[in-house]
């Protein structure tokens, strides 16, 4: 049982017949008491007169998943199987994460009859929101007191990542075709796979004339080329304490999943093979196996429960975690942090046995922060912070260099610079035939 404002309200209003009875404390004792037991008794009224919530029916409907910055449409019915009407507050039990815009909703439900309750979430978290049960208060006429219950009604809502790079995929599809020879350009796009032959055009290349099919067919024949495909791509994403960091009002870790999943979406269409892999001290994360569009279904949906560990990340286990994914040559990504020597020591002991068997990329988010701090100058204290900012970008080279000296590429961008840079490395690769 619950009691409302409205009783309060009526219990103060007791002072005016205590006061009215004048100073005697006897009969101002005796018409207090007298006015507490009728507030009691018509609470007892009023609750008695309030419909069951337990005679309450629900039912929810809600989608399973919706990405990150997207509404989701969650509903609940409920049927009154008793004898009395329900007035009713309703409190559904999501999380704050799942943005329900109101806690509380009020509802009327005559006896034998149905009302559908809507509410629109907005969730700002990735993972999976839930809701394991529905509290409902139930109001007598008076409104002076309520009868609550709590009802168990699952709902679960996964929050997938918002892939907001998806709209840098047209762009690269469109030189991915080029590449492969399937529009007009100017400059004809050189694979290193052989095609086909086909006629000369003015224009072409003179070391693409296949001089033995052009002494056959008594005219001009060159041969065409396309990029290598069916080749394999791992991505690394590092899960622990650096991937925490908030970069441009972004987790750092949210960014290396929009770069991931704007490469895997671009390797999958170039018919690569990629593979997954999001990790710390033990796996996270890990899809295999999977192409096209179940890929990124795959993907999004392993991506979703994973958050950034408060632990050091542990390199040496790397090389055994690629090892176990494929043995051949492969496109291995690794997206972490490079901001310090200290912080990268690990990454760059491990670096050899990557760069010795596959071709490595190291991925890194830089903060545009630190490049503003480092233009501006204008009054003491800024000049300290483009001080610190010039030692941070300078760590962050010496690192790059040191990358680069094993073998490895770097990449780095803002968080929104990074997913496109990345698409664009991996199109310079296939067009150099590095894959």
């Amino acid at each position: 049982m619950a009691v409302t404002g409205w009783f309060i309200a009526l219990l103060a209003v007791g002072v005016v017949p205590v006061i009215a009875v004048g100073a005697d404390p006897a009969r101002s004792f005796v018409v207090l008491i007298g006015w507490i037991v009728g507030c009691l008794v018509l609470l007892a009224i009023d609750v008695a007169l309030a419909g069951s919530p337990r005679r309450l029916s629900l039912s929810r409907s809600l989608p399973d998943r919706v990405r990150l910055g997207e509404d989701a449409t969650s509903e609940i019915l409920l049927t009154n199987r008793g004898g009395r009407p329900v007035r009713a507050l309703v409190r559904d039990g999501w999380q704050p994460t799942a943005g329900a815009p109101f806690a509380r909703q009020r509802v009327t439900v005559p006896a034998g009859e149905r009302r559908r309750l809507v509410q629109t979430l907005r969730p700002f978290r990735r993972g999976e929101r839930a809701s394991d049960h529905i509290t409902v208060r139930s109001f007598g006429p008076f409104r002076l007191g309520a009868r609550q219950a709590t009802i168990a009604s699952r709902g679960r809502l996964r929050v997938l990542p918002p892939f907001n790079a998806r709209k840098h995929l047209p762009s690269r599809l469109a030189r991915l075709r080029e590449l492969d020879g399937a529009t007009s350009v100017m400059v004809r796009g050189q694979g290193t796979e052989f095609d086909s032959l086909r006629d000369y055009v003015r224009g072409d290349d003179v070391r693409s004339i296949d001089w033995r099919a052009t002494a056959r067919r008594s005219e001009l024949v060159v041969r065409t080329w396309r990029p290598e495909r069916d080749r394999r791509v791992v991505i690394v994403v590092d899960t622990a304490r650096t991937s925490a960091a908030r970069i441009a009002d972004e987790v750092r870790l949210d960014t290396a999943f929009e770069a991931s999943l704007l490469l895997s979406a671009l390797a999958t269409r170039a018919d690569d093979r990629v593979d997954f892999l999001a990790v710390d001290r033990r796996i996270r994360g890990r899809v295999t196996g999977s192409t096209g569009a179940d890929l990124l279904a795959k993907l999004v949906d392993a991506m979703a429960e994973i958050d950034p560990e408060l632990i050091e990340m542990d390199w040496d286990a790397v090389p055994a975690h690629v090892r176990q994914i494929t043995s051949h040559h492969a496109f291995v990504v690794l997206i972490t942090s490079i901001e310090t020597p200290g912080a990268s020591a690990g990454l760059l002991s491990v670096l050899p046995q990557l760069t010795r068997n596959h071709t490595v990329a190291v991925v890194s988010v830089t903060d545009p922060d630190v490049e503003e701090a480092r233009n501006d100058r204008g009054d003491r204290e800024a000049v300290y912070r483009a001080a610190s900012a010039e030692r941070a970008a300078l760590d962050a080279s010496r690192v790059a260099a040191a990358v680069r000296r094993i073998g490895a590429d770097v990449v780095s961008g803002s968080p929104g610079d990074l997913p496109p840079a990345l698409a664009d490395h991996y199109l310079a690769l296939k067009a150099a035939g590095r894959l």
